[in-house]
């Protein structure tokens, strides 16, 4: 293992997301989501890992990864890689000719496969780029959506390339892992959906002025569940043909829903721990296995008993909204297992503040074509994780020192309520102070923030202060950041638990 690489695996998951989101276009999902598998032998292993990501997400997730392509040879806005891909492969200097052949095999095929034709341009020239298009029209739509896919692996794999060449020396690293058998050797489960009802109430929550969250019902008790595990023992498997210490993907799923009986905690976290325990003790073959899960969030239904509104214990509702996430990775080591790598989350936060934030005094110069706002509307999207001091605080919910994904949301809110914020950087680290300040057993949290701000239509409406709005372009701007108890002095932390922003 290289010692880069090894500095990668130390990374925070913002870091980590910052870097290598870009490798899938507009898709920083699947970075996030491969994170949680480090540490990585070599950056082959990185990208396998990602591309196992996309390959076990639900079809209507790997369609949009498709969508988000820009058409070839378009002349729109799409991210700084696309063009320099595109501009390689000559498409930024077709002729007229070339040019409306193009955008008439462009819309002949996004209308019969729903997505934009896909191809890695690298090597190509625009006269084997429509020779490939005229071909990939006359597929099938599931043939066309597997090779969409794979093209996408192949963009994603040059652009590693592209960025090993920059930082410099690791190029030739990746190349000799081979040679240095440095294998990567994993298998397992995605998209587990485990439902189990009445599983024990989530209460003693360490209470903060910012949510009124004291714990929830767990009447039902979702997760989406992906599992990788791995072992010297699976070798014989991939080069023999030998079966024999393989357990199947499919027992897996059952081990996962069988021992969901089993469970007597009420987080998410104990679950993944229980879990990933006790696959160890059970197959010996296992060295390391590593568990992730987005909970499945329901809401209460309002019923009127007894002349009055009360939530129902009944009925619940599915919600579409911002979720929790979280993964724990067990490790076999000598006779011991020992749980470790954990972090937990709250995944698409979507925040709209109408007033009250400002972007100003940035750098001016030629390319600068955005006013400065001193109080406009600003839309977010946040993915915010947070890990443990003592990894026990988020597995363990008797010790009392668990922090909800509710209670990071509404404080989250709260904060972006307070604070009039001069950029979204600013706003979030004002957020990651106070989550600091309030959960002492918190030693990060980290930040991948989205602008999806309205772009303003009308700014006057006939009657009241009002203003019309309609959604932005593509293009988006993004932040990453984290933080740990070092950015937190002692006098900064009890100005943020006065709730001094």
């Amino acid at each position: 293992m290289s010692d880069f690489i090894k500095l990668v695996n130390n990374w925070s998951i913002t870091q980590f997301v910052h870097t290598f989101g870009v490798l899938f276009e507009e898709s920083p999902w699947v970075a996030e989501r491969a994170a949680a598998s480090r540490p990585f032998d070599s950056y082959e292993q990185m990208m396998n890992v990602m591309r196992n990501v996309v390959w076990t997400s639900e079809h209507q997730v790997k369609l949009q990864l498709l969508r988000n392509h820009p058409d070839l040879g378009a002349r729109i806005s799409m991210s700084s890689n696309s063009v320099k891909e595109q501009v390689g492969a000559g498409l930024d200097s077709l002729s007229q000719e070339q040019y409306n052949e193009l955008r008439q095999l462009n819309q002949v095929y996004t209308s019969q496969f729903g997505f934009p034709f896909i191809l890695a341009v690298k090597g190509h020239t625009a006269g084997s780029i429509l020779e490939s298009m005229r071909q990939r029209c006359r597929r099938g739509r599931e043939e066309e959506f597997e090779t969409a896919l794979k093209e996408v692996f192949k963009i994603a794999a040059i652009r590693l390339q592209q960025w090993l060449a920059q930082v410099g020396h690791e190029h030739e690293l990746v190349k000799k892992s081979e040679v240095l058998q440095q294998r990567t050797m994993y298998y397992g489960k995605g998209d587990v959906w485990m439902y189990r009802s009445y599983v024990k109430p989530l209460i003693g929550v360490q209470p903060i002025p910012e949510s009124p969250f004291t714990g929830r019902s767990n009447i039902l008790f979702g997760l989406n569940i992906k599992i990788a595990v791995q072992g010297d023992e699976f070798l014989p498997s991939f080069i023999e043909g030998d079966n024999s210490l393989v357990v199947a993907t499919d027992s897996m799923k059952n081990f996962i829903l069988k021992h969901a009986a089993d469970y007597t905690g009420a987080t998410v976290e104990g679950f993944l721990a229980l879990v990933s325990r006790r696959f160890l003790e059970t197959y010996p073959q296992m060295i390391k296995v590593q568990m992730t899960a987005d909970q499945i969030s329901f809401e209460d239904i309002p019923i009127r008993l007894e002349d009055r509104y009360r939530p129902s214990t009944l009925v619940f509702r599915c919600s579409q909204n911002d979720r929790a996430t979280a993964a724990v990775e067990a490790e076999r080591t000598g006779g011991s297992i020992e749980l470790g790598n954990h972090f937990s989350g709250v995944a698409d936060l979507r925040l709209i503040k109408v007033r009250g934030s400002a972007f100003a005094e940035f750098v001016q110069d030629e390319y600068t074509t955005l006013a400065e706002t001193q109080d406009c509307p600003l839309f977010i999207v946040l993915n915010i994780n947070w890990r443990y001091e003592a990894p026990e605080d988020g597995m363990d919910d008797q010790r009392g020192r668990y922090v909800a994904a509710e209670q990071v949301r509404d404080l989250a809110a709260a904060v972006f309520h307070e604070c009039r914020s001069a950029s979204i950087q600013h706003l979030i680290y004002q957020i990651g102070r106070r989550l600091l300040g309030r959960f002492e057993q918190l030693s990060e949290v980290s930040f991948e923030s989205n602008n999806r701000t309205w772009e303003t239509v009308l700014e006057k409406v006939k009657e009241g202060e009002g203003k019309v709005y309609t959604e932005p372009r593509p293009p988006y701007g993004f932040q990453g950041f984290s933080m740990t108890r070092s950015d937190l002095g002692t006098d900064e932390r009890e100005s943020v638990i006065e709730g001094d922003v």
